[in-house]
């Protein structure tokens, strides 16, 4: 291993195609099937659910063309990271690269495998079988069942497969994403020409009033949720064939394609169900094709959804060891995570750090409590990487690239401000959310002093 593994760079292997799949497929995961129930819940107003994920997408779109920007301006990897620590300085940097290893990446991984397994067991039988726990406090810290060893083996083939090469590794993203895309169309059409819904439940009008209210901002947190990912690409921009051009496209096209296919499948939501039938219903995907279908097809649903996961999955896999990797270039993380085989030009003692912890919280079922805050800390980096991209405009007027954000100011103050207004509401309705979000910061704040310190060391005891 010690001969195969180096310091080498990364090798530009992925085209426009394999990085507008890699945005769709971090973006399509189990948000669109989960939340609408609970947005319906805040809401109670088919038509402005309708509109909240129309806000949504406008907002993920703004911050597509603004990264689209920052990845053509700097195209390697580690995205926000990258793009933080040139704006800002190395401190802003490592704190978003820290937040990206626990809350950006292993905590969904973990969530997204779960997730996986139970439904790959609900589509074989309704029973997973039993499972052994221990104990502690009341509370559960150590989960083993037929749910968790199956997460496990699928998060430790993924990675394998992410480890052997960037070829093997895009091609199987790229032929999930395809099978997902086809799923989420296929339902569209066949619920929207042949289901059994009612347009009686579109008879409600929109309830502009409601788009002021507090319920608003925090159905905007679901939505953002959901649209999480719509800067995949700028993440492996180090790996992406011509960058200045290749990563805007792949952002821009990506998330629009998302956004489309959202607001469609929500219309099929609200033509299945009832907003009293909707409300609060997690399984709102399998709930629809069962109102529009029948009891028969919940199965073949779930099936699908199953292998839709995966890809979702696969992409979180892919993306997230480049941050670490970056991170650890620049002397701010272990040396040993930025090692890449040079025979594969993978990164990968970052993949495995990766899948070591997102095992550990499939394990100790930790993910969920992340995921309380992963829009309050998601939605903090990208704002701050945001206004960073107009504090680079200001000192550098003429960027050696191509491209430039489409409708400058605008596109990046209104990305800016919609994120503080949702900020803003998870801080006033959840503040134990906040909370957690900031201890995260506090104990990366303290990692980057140890760096920082052992670095100083190191300089002192070369110069001697």
């Amino acid at each position: 291993m010690k001969n195969t593994l180096n310091s080498h760079h990364l090798k530009r292997e992925i085209g426009l195609f394999s990085a507008t799949a890699l945005v769709i497929a971090n973006m399509v995961g189990t948000g669109i099937f989960t939340t609408s129930g609970f947005i319906i819940q805040e809401l109670g107003n088919p038509q402005t659910m309708l509109f909240c994920w129309f806000v949504g997408g406008v907002f993920a779109l703004c911050g597509a063309l603004c990264y689209g920007e920052l990845g053509a301006m700097f195209p390697r990897a580690g995205g926000e990271y990258v793009f933080l620590r040139e704006s800002f300085g190395k401190g802003i940097g490592f704190l978003s690269g820290w937040i990206s290893l626990i809350v950006g990446f292993s905590a969904p991984i973990a969530a997204a495998s779960i997730a996986f397994a139970t439904y790959f067991f609900r589509t074989l039988s309704p029973s997973s079988g039993s499972e052994f726990t221990i104990p502690f406090l009341e509370s559960d810290i150590f989960i083993i069942s037929p749910v968790t060893l199956l997460a496990m083996v699928v998060i430790i083939i993924f990675s394998l497969i992410h480890y052997h090469s960037v070829f093997l590794g895009a091609r199987v993203q790229n032929g999930l994403t395809i099978f997902k895309l086809g799923i989420v169309v296929v339902f569209i059409i066949a619920g929207l020409c042949l289901g059994h819904g009612s347009t009686e439940n579109f008879s409600e009008g929109l309830d502009i009033s409601s788009v002021f209210q507090d319920k608003f901002a925090v159905s905007l947190i679901f939505v953002s949720f959901a649209y999480s990912g719509w800067n995949a690409a700028a993440y492996l921009g180090g790996e992406i064939k011509r960058p200045g051009r290749n990563i805007p496209l792949a952002l821009f096209a990506g998330t629009a394609t998302v956004m489309c296919l959202y607001l469609l499948l929500n219309v099929v939501y609200i033509y299945a169900l009832p907003a009293g039938e909707m409300r609060g219903v997690l399984e709102v995907g399998a709930t629809s094709a069962v109102s529009l279908f029948g009891d028969h097809i919940s199965r073949y649903f779930s099936g699908a959804i199953t292998i839709g996961l995966l890809s979702v999955l696969s992409a979180m896999i892919m993306v997230g060891p480049r941050v670490y990797y970056a991170m650890s270039k620049d002397g701010v993380f272990f040396e040993l995570f930025g090692k890449v085989d040079i025979l594969r030009r993978t990164p990968v003692y970052a993949i495995i750090l990766q899948a070591g912890i997102a095992i550990i919280m499939v394990m100790t079922g930790s993910f969920d409590k992340l995921l309380l805050y992963i829009g309050f800390t998601l939605s903090l980096c990208a704002t701050l990487t945001v206004v960073g991209m107009m504090l680079l405009r200001f000192r550098q007027p003429d960027p050696p690239n191509s491209y430039r954000t489409f409708g400058y100011p605008v596109t990046p103050l209104l990305f800016i401000l919609g994120n503080l207004w949702i900020i803003y509401f998870c801080v006033k309705s959840r503040p134990v959310t906040s909370l957690f979000g900031l201890g995260t910061i506090a104990l990366g704040i303290l990692f980057y002093v140890y760096f920082e310190k052992r670095n100083k060391g190191i300089v002192k005891d070369g110069s001697r």
